[in-house]
């Protein structure tokens, strides 16, 4: 049992629960040189591990409880994290990051309700589409950050405005990812107990 739980695809999603607040406290952190080129590279890493944990359970059949619950978690830890960065850089309107904890609270709390009768609801594929899309927009806005950090970016550059509607892009994937997961819940969560 003890193999199965911290298989290789389990070991990635704890490590990149593990690699979330390193992110935050390098990217954060102007002490450290070049901390906006660091803090995207674990980043990016983290998002590597999230793609890499999912095709490996698949492939090699490791498929368990424990990764079906921890991977969303991960994930969630590491886009929320990079969300808060870019909410302390004046670079996300609060209703983005208001609209995705919502989401994400409420369908954690259907996956609860869930798992206390027996089922485990993975995640959908508009809900990864929706990962996806939050993973590539942050690795883009975080490059366009290294480039105005470094002054390669025209001084008109509107690099709030470009943040800002990628995240509300990945913002309304999220409200359309959780209405069909809501919707494929109800078929087989009995909500009266």
């Amino acid at each position: 049992m003890k193999e199965k739980i911290f298989n290789l695809p389990n070991q990635l999603t704890i490590c990149r629960m593990i690699l979330t607040p390193i992110f935050v406290f390098v990217f954060l952190c102007d002490k450290i040189p070049f901390h906006y080129l660091w803090g995207t590279l674990l980043f990016a890493i983290g998002s590597l591990t999230d793609f890499a944990d999912g095709k490996i359970a698949r492939k090699r059949h490791l498929i368990t409880t424990f990764g079906k619950l921890t991977d969303p978690i991960a994930d969630k830890m590491l886009t929320t994290a990079a969300l808060l960065i870019f909410l302390d850089l004046d670079l996300c309107s609060v209703w983005i990051p208001l609209i995705i904890l919502t989401r994400e609270f409420a369908i954690s709390s259907i996956r609860m309700i869930a798992s206390a009768e027996g089922v485990v609801i993975p995640a959908n594929i508009l809900g990864k589409i929706k990962t996806a899309s939050q993973m590539i927009f942050t690795i883009s806005i975080m490059i366009l950050l290294i480039l105005s950090d470094a002054n390669l970016l025209p001084p008109d550059f509107a690099l709030a405005t470009i943040s800002n509607s990628l995240l509300w892009i990945t913002a309304a994937l999220t409200i359309l990812s959780g209405i069909f997961y809501l919707k494929n819940a109800v078929k087989i969560i009995d909500f009266t107990k």
